[in-house]
Formats: C-alpha cells, structure tokens, sequence
C-alpha cells in the first residue's frame, strides 16, 4: 500500500510502499483486548504487602493469665483481632499476575493496530529523522513542522506521538524525553501497549524495515 512521505521540515515529498501484511490487516479489537491487558498485566509491580501475625514484630508472651482476671482470652498481641496484630487475607508480594499470550498472537495484534494508525491517517513516515545537537528545542520544532503539515494544526501544540527509532539514538532520545506526551522506542520493542498509549505514530523509512526484519521471520 502506498502512503505520504515527508522530510523532517514537514514537506511532503513523494510516496512510499508500506508493506500490506502488516499495514493492511483487518482489525479484530478482542485480539487486541487480550493482548494489552496480558501486556499491562505483565508490567505490574507487586508492591501491596501486608505481614500475617507470624511476622509482626512482638507477641511472644502471653498478654496476661488464661484466667482469673475477668477478661477474654489471648495469647498474643499480635492477634489479628488486636490493634498492631496481624492482617487476614491481606494482599501479598507472592501473588502474581503475569499472563501468557502466544507469539503469534502478539505479532497479529501489533500489525492490527499499526493498520489502524495508518487507516485513520494517525501515521506519519518520514525519510529519514536526524538533528545536529540534542537539544529538545530543536526536536520540538522538528515536530511543530509536521503536525503543522499533516493535521494542519496552527496552535503549534504538539500532541501525544511516539516516534519509532530504528536504533539506539541517543541525541534523538535526549532531545525528545523532556516534551510532554512525546516518547521513543526502539522499532523492534515494539507493542501493542505502547503504539495504544499515543495518539500518532511517527515512523522512518529505516524503521520499517527493522519492523519487518523483526516481526515477519
């Protein structure tokens, strides 16, 4: 399929040949449902914790006589029907909630969603993407020009847009990490999730064939 070219000033160029079987795939959102949350599922930290009364620090002595004194019966001040003690089925670092999802599977839905960005003209394909200092001013100018070209957008603001690297670039990664709702990632980590979690795809020519080298063996 055929789809715009532009340079980084935001001039359109000319056209270039996206490659169908992964441009061109029909949407199936339940595919792409499983896959995200099986994703996002897979990113979650355990942090929630709470200690059972074997680990409470203190309790070792019994709080005072079985009987003799009137009151209820304890053993111990870590109980959990005391203040301090113990917690019952409170949540734990042990539980785990990473999910399985096949290869095959992944790989479907990222080309169903980078089908989806270049269907509703949230793609945009430049020749090449270079800058001569890391310098996010000259990386916001970069993307003011584009958006201006391709959404017509004359307030100048930048929307949310993840710019796909063909490789580790450093001076590109340091002049974009202080724009807002603007991120980097390499061509081959790409995922669902990410692609998802921005509104526009920015994509070099040399990406999509790392795409392609990556995810059509």
């Amino acid at each position: 399929m055929l789809f715009e070219l532009y340079n980084q000033n935001g001039e359109r160029i000319g056209q270039t040949r996206l490659p169908s079987e992964i441009f061109g795939v029909e949407m199936n959102p339940d595919l792409v449902y499983q896959v995200v949350v099986a994703q996002m599922a897979n990113r979650r930290k355990t942090i929630a914790h709470t200690k059972t009364r074997g680990e409470v620090r203190g309790g070792g002595r019994k709080p005072w006589p079985q009987k003799g004194l009137g009151r209820a019966r304890h053993g111990s001040i870590r109980s959990p029907l005391w203040k301090g003690g113990g917690v019952v089925f409170g949540p734990r670092k042990e539980k785990i909630y990473k999910k399985k999802i096949p290869k095959k599977m992944r790989r479907k839905a990222l080309f169903m969603v980078l089908s989806e960005k270049a269907k509703n003209n949230l793609l945009i394909v430049l020749d090449q993407l270079n800058i001569e200092k890391p310098k996010t001013k000259l990386m916001a100018e970069i993307l003011q020009k584009l958006f201006q070209a391709k959404i017509k957008n004359g307030k100048g603001k930048i929307p949310s847009s993840l710019i796909v690297l063909p490789k580790i670039e450093k001076d590109l990664i340091l002049a974009t990490r202080n724009l807002p709702q603007v991120q980097t990632i390499q061509a081959k980590d790409l995922n669902c999730l990410d692609l998802l979690s921005f509104k526009y795809l920015i994509l070099p020519k040399e990406s999509i064939k790392v795409i392609k080298e990556t995810f059509l063996r």
